[in-house]
């Protein structure tokens, strides 16, 4: 189900000093202190790309990778990252995979090795929404008994073919709808840049995660902004592939089809890895990062907007550090070459967004919720916030639902019409800081919700055109958050926002 995500909080963030998060350098590599001294965890030491060397070349193990991650996620436990670790399930795939490996050194190079199975050792985790075999799956919800799968989803069976080894699954918001994660069943997940803090969702979690160094990258799925905003909020890159990109993804064109999976990674080169892996393809994202660190992205002319789409509905008030993120994106890229341009001065005083938006949004994102059926014991359980969502679509005149998805698919079938004379759209991310935990589900449901797209009032248009988009945190506030952008691409452009955010970030 996983659809929605939006909201706001006083925008009381003080102006911080410009800082740009540094790339880890080429010479960074793995230490024995990271793999054998376990209270010193950390996928943050190095990329993703040189702990799979390490364990290529047999400077580490599969089964000492698996060790850390775990011993992480216990240690951090307090972080509220996973709804369930599964040691000896993660353990014996990654004894299996030093086994296989042994062999497979006799007759393949460390290149070889790399192309046939390019997470080859890396400990990742799965969102609670996505199915993986022999771990329970809750959908992050009270209102029904978790289930054991006894197969992977086909997204899980590619990255486990890659090599990944899940350790568990992460924290999400019941059936993924808030963009904030919370539920009745384990602990919130909290942000490890300030842990009373929400991590943002519905990928909450794997942000945590990543952001914490427990597992050094995490596939998600957004659906609204579910990798995109607790990316934004944990300082993270979060890439939002688009509709149909990622083969096992369902490749219908229609605008009810909102979720597409995702990657989140301390930095775009890792992101990369994840996606190309996900895509099914050779390192197409991958050269195309390398190519640009070293010979920089042909200039491209970027449109800025801070419009939303949610206006004029609902009032958009963006805090002082998000402002300072958009400069500090329109300064770079500026640096790097491509031409900058705000939207207005081409669009004049036309809207540039689908008239009725938010409410049109609000239609297709509940819709589904009216066609489910619960007991009346299960929706007992269910959070008022999804109670809610049920009872707005079933008391919708179809007539207007239909209305509203007829609009939206209008507006999608021209998706690239929005650009106009740019390559690329930037926004800012989130409007304002991530959150005290509870904040969102104290309020009434209606509220709750308003406040959800005042909080991210970006993100969820990119789903409804089904478009690729990329955050990029690029401003760092004086009390230690992390403030991004937005890079909305034209369909296909998945390999070029990562190389454009590899820039914007070395």
């Amino acid at each position: 189900m996983e659809q929605v995500e939006q909201a706001r909080q006083p925008a009381d963030m003080p102006r911080g000093r410009i800082t740009t998060p540094a790339r880890i350098p080429e010479s960074a590599s793995p230490s024995a202190e990271h793999t054998t001294d376990l209270s010193m965890a950390d996928f943050r030491a190095a990329t993703a790309a040189q702990w799979r060397e390490a364990v290529l070349t047999g400077e580490v193990s599969c089964v000492e990778l698996a060790t850390t991650a775990l011993t992480a996620a216990a240690t951090m436990s307090g972080l509220g990252a996973f709804i369930h670790l599964d040691p000896e399930f993660a353990l014996a795939r990654a004894e299996q995979q030093d086994r296989t490996l042994t062999l497979l050194r006799r007759s393949m190079s460390p290149h070889e090795l790399a192309r046939s199975s390019p997470l080859l050792g890396l400990p990742t985790a799965f969102k609670d929404l996505i199915p993986v075999a022999g771990l329970p799956l809750t959908s992050g919800t009270a209102s029904s008994p978790a289930v054991v799968p006894a197969r992977d989803a086909p997204l899980a069976r590619t990255v486990h073919q890659a090599g990944a080894i899940s350790i568990g699954k992460t924290q999400v918001p019941e059936f993924g709808l808030p963009c904030y994660s919370e539920n009745q069943l384990a602990a919130p997940a909290r942000n490890p840049l300030c842990i009373t803090r929400t991590a943002g969702g519905s990928t909450g979690g794997g942000a945590v995660a990543v952001a914490a160094g427990i597992l050094p990258l995490a596939p998600g799925s957004d659906g609204g902004g579910s990798v995109r905003i607790p990316a934004a909020a944990c300082g993270l890159v979060g890439l939002k592939p688009g509709r149909g990109r990622i083969p096992d993804d369902d490749p219908l064109p229609s605008v009810q089809n909102l979720v597409t999976s995702g990657a989140i990674a301390t930095i775009a080169e890792d992101a990369a890895l994840l996606f190309d892996v996900m895509a099914k393809q050779g390192p197409a994202a991958q050269n195309a990062v390398q190519e640009a660190l070293a010979s920089g992205v042909t200039p491209l002319r970027v449109g800025v907007t801070t419009e939303s789409p949610f206006s004029p509905d609902l009032d958009i008030s963006l805090a002082e550090d998000a402002v300072q993120a958009l400069e500090n994106g329109i300064s770079s890229l500026g640096k790097l070459g491509h031409h900058v341009q705000g939207t207005e001065s081409c669009t004049g005083p036309e809207r540039f967004w689908s008239q009725n938006y938010h409410q049109n949004f609000r239609a297709l994102w509940t819709a589904r919720l009216g066609e489910l059926a619960f007991t009346d014991a299960q929706a007992e359980l269910l959070e008022p916030l999804t109670q809610y969502f049920i009872e707005l679509a079933r008391s919708r005149p179809q007539a207007t639902t239909r209305t509203a998805m007829s609009e939206l698919q209008e507006f999608a079938d021209d998706a690239e019409d929005i650009f106009g004379p740019w390559d690329v759209l930037m926004t800012p991310m989130l409007a304002f800081a991530p959150p005290q935990l509870g904040w969102f589900s104290s309020m009434a449901p209606e509220d709750n919700y308003a406040e959800q797209c005042r909080f991210t009032p970006y993100s969820s248009v990119v789903n409804v055109l089904g478009l690729p988009a990329i955050n990029v945190p690029l401003h760092n506030s004086t009390d230690g958050l992390s403030w991004s952008i937005q890079l909305m691409g034209k369909r296909g452009s998945e390999e070029q926002l990562l190389a454009i955010a590899a820039t914007m970030m070395g």
